[in-house]
């Protein structure tokens, strides 16, 4: 019977434990048979058929219970392991996300953007008629006109048109527009009521000319009193203000460009937790509001349903180098000060031998906001597609899994990214992305590229401060 040599000195790979368990104890049978010696061989002898009982024995134990065959797990430029294919991660925020990253400046028409989760596009204006599509939060329409103060008519694809329901639509101007969007339904009124009679004189005892329905829009020629005059059917008539009320679509107004200075915090600097104690501690007696990239993010997510303004003394406090030898120490500082940051993590750190679940789960509980800073810290700008998504999904997934919180920003490795790992990153689920660049100023279609302000020990409060402000 033919023979097959296998060398004691064997490269180890990363593998299910259950198949190594499986493989050393079918090899431990076999080798019984050669005899005990207190030395190991040299050279282990298998002959073909026992080689064929243990590739059996992995292959079983390399099937899950649905019989996927379950791959080795291929090393990173740092050696870290990382799985075969990326985790399946949470991607229903991606479009909200993009909205979010799309500027509504000028030249886009007259778009509505979807605020509900959903939209159905309909053939006619009201909700018994066909469904022609739908479209979700954060996608957009080109409305043409309101028919009523209910439904909005759109442009669809091929010019065709479609009507949308108009209370699930907002129009999203910045700032300097908006007067100019208000404008434009300046005096225009709709019916409140199921329907009102419209009279031949401004009184209830006139000639009944006809009615309005229900949320029909009236563009009043004149007011006598508690009565408009309007046109209806090629003659003036009169209605009675006292069932309408003023029509204005939902316009949500939101800054393009943000002035947010992100304060960076590295731990490999000797001193930097000591540093930033008395930092924050300068900035607060100063008024400014400390916050993490969550909460920033929940501010975003607020200005898509209302107007809110984001505070101008906003900063974000970030944390990284985060590492098993140091991570109590950041608990601690952080605690004693009072504050609350974003700490970004490499989630290679984490595990029963690093960066434990009980730790992070305190980080947490203590107001925390945990971010990714990729899963090995390769830089992501060489990587394949395949591996950035794998870096990207694997330290989401993660950190999710641990918080039950989503993970929505990335500090991008060694603080560089380029165009195309921005658009991984955001199919990956991302909001945020933060460099190195130097910066306190960024545009909203710039939030996967936000630039930082990397803090020195060695400043002083006030260095910080005039950081933040610009001087």
């Amino acid at each position: 019977m033919s023979s097959f040599r296998r060398r004691h000195h064997m490269s180890v790979v990363t593998t299910r434990p259950l198949i190594v368990f499986l493989l050393i104890a079918s090899f431990g049978i076999l080798f019984a048979g050669c005899g005990s010696s207190e030395t190991e061989p040299e050279d282990v002898v298998f002959t073909q058929e026992e080689l064929e009982q243990a590739r059996e024995l992995a292959r079983r134990s390399a099937e899950d219970a649905s019989g996927a065959a379950i791959g080795v797990q291929p090393l990173s430029q740092t050696g870290a392991a990382l799985p075969s294919s990326a985790p399946v991660v949470d991607l229903t925020m991606v479009p909200t996300y993009n909205a979010i990253r799309t500027s509504m400046s000028t030249g886009q028409g007259n778009l509505y953007r979807v605020t509900f989760e959903f939209v159905n596009i309909r053939s006619e204006p009201k909700s018994t008629a066909s469904t022609l599509g739908r479209r979700v939060r954060g996608e957009s329409f080109d409305v043409l006109e309101f028919v009523d103060a209910a439904w909005a008519k759109v442009r669809l694809e091929g010019d065709k048109v479609g009507y949308v329901s108009a209370q699930y639509l907002a129009r999203v101007v910045p700032e300097e527009r908006f007067a100019e969007e208000k404008k434009k339904f300046e005096g225009l009124l709709f019916v409140d009521f199921a329907f009102v009679n419209v009279r031949a004189a401004p009184d209830q005892k006139s000639e009944k000319l006809g009615e309005l329905p229900a949320n029909a829009l009236v563009r009043p020629l004149s007011q006598e009193g508690t009565w408009v005059k309007v046109a209806f059917s090629g003659r003036d008539g009169y209605v009675s203000t006292q069932y309408l009320s003023p029509f204005l679509p939902t316009i949500l107004v939101r800054q393009e460009s943000f002035t947010v200075p992100v304060l960076h915090y590295r731990l490999s600097q000797q001193d930097a937790l000591d540093a930033l104690g008395r930092h924050i501690a300068t900035l607060t007696q100063n008024g400014m509001k400390i916050v993490t990239l969550r909460e920033f993010a929940e501010m975003l997510l607020t200005q898509e349903k209302r107007d809110v303004r984001i505070d101008p003394k906003t900063v974000v406090l970030t944390v990284a180098d985060v590492t098993p030898d140091n991570v109590v120490a950041v608990s601690d500082a952080l605690r004693r000060g009072n504050i609350r940051a974003t700490i970004f993590l490499q989630t290679r750190h984490l595990g029963l031998q690093g960066i434990t679940e009980k730790t992070l789960l305190s980080l947490v509980a203590s107001g925390h906001d945990l971010q990714s800073a990729g899963h090995t810290g390769d830089d992501l700008r060489p990587l394949t597609n395949e591996q950035v998504q794998l870096e990207l999904t694997q330290s989401r997934k993660m950190i999710e899994e641990v918080t039950k919180k989503p993970v929505l920003a990335v500090l991008y490795p060694l603080g560089g990214t380029n165009d195309r790992v921005m658009q991984l990153a955001a199919q990956a689920g991302y909001l945020f992305g933060v460099t190195n660049a130097s910066g306190r100023t960024f545009p909203r279609e710039g939030l996967l590229r936000m630039p930082s302000i990397t803090v020195a020990p060695q400043q002083t409060g006030e260095e910080v401060l005039a950081a933040v402000k610009g001087g």
